[in-house]
């Protein structure tokens, strides 16, 4: 049984999110159903190709006591199903957000003070750990993302980052019982000589901007792609 637990995270994680989309007829996310697949599918791509690569380095890899046979380059075939499950569950969990509390966002000046302390912290820790690769990698492609965003996408920040403490809730919990939180065995080991070796209970301390990367790129090109169908209507 242990060997579709991480299959069983990912299809819970998307369950609830999935019916919902389908079946409420007020909000009605599943209008936006190709926009979503589309701008999950564009992010997907880059991550595995990132994902691919670093489990051959050894920067990370995974246990085969809690996941099926079948493997597509080196990953598990839930490992493919954690890009489209979890990006969906959150894209769906902010934009619901938005539709009941179109107030909940940060302020401008608030913002952009948040985000100039987050360019400077990762900024320090990126120097004096540069060369560690998923600290490197990590840390670069959040710095470009940030400052891409706060020079064109500020709304958008102001909306997301109260968001994205809401998805830090589940986040925890899913993100911990893969890294080891609650089992015998972690369901995706890190190699610590690649990381700056701070966890966050079992989760390493760059999982937090690896999934603020991942979801909020999603939510960029989600926009783009929504705005883009009303304005053909």
């Amino acid at each position: 049984m242990s060997q579709y637990l991480y299959l069983i995270l990912n299809l819970g994680s998307l369950s609830i999110p999935l019916l919902y989309s389908i079946f409420e007829k007020k909000f009605h996310f599943i209008q936006y159903f190709k926009q979503a697949i589309i701008s999950i599918s564009i992010v997907a791509l880059f991550f595995l190709i990132w994902d691919s690569w670093f489990t051959q380095m050894g920067v990370w890899g995974f246990n085969p006591k809690y996941h099926l046979p079948i493997k597509l380059l080196h990953m598990p075939i839930e490992e493919w199903l954690f890009f489209f499950c979890i990006p969906y569950a959150c894209l769906f969990t902010h934009e619901v957000l938005k539709y009941l509390f179109p107030k909940f966002k940060m302020s401008k000046s608030g913002t952009i003070i948040l985000s100039f302390l987050l360019i400077l912290i990762v900024s320090l820790l990126l120097i004096f750990n540069f060369g560690r690769w998923y600290t490197t990698v990590n840390f670069i492609l959040f710095l470009l993302l940030l400052a891409y965003a706060l020079k064109y996408h500020l709304p958008t920040l102001q909306e997301y980052y109260p968001s994205f403490l809401v998805i830090l809730i589940p986040f925890l919990i899913v993100n911990g019982i893969l890294t080891g939180s609650f089992i015998e065995e972690p369901v995706v080991w890190y190699n610590n000589a690649e990381n700056i070796g701070f966890r966050v209970f079992t989760i390493p301390f760059e999982d937090f901007f690896y999934a603020f990367i991942m979801l909020f790129s999603v939510q960029l090109i989600f926009n783009y792609l929504k705005t883009k169908k009303h304005e053909r209507k």
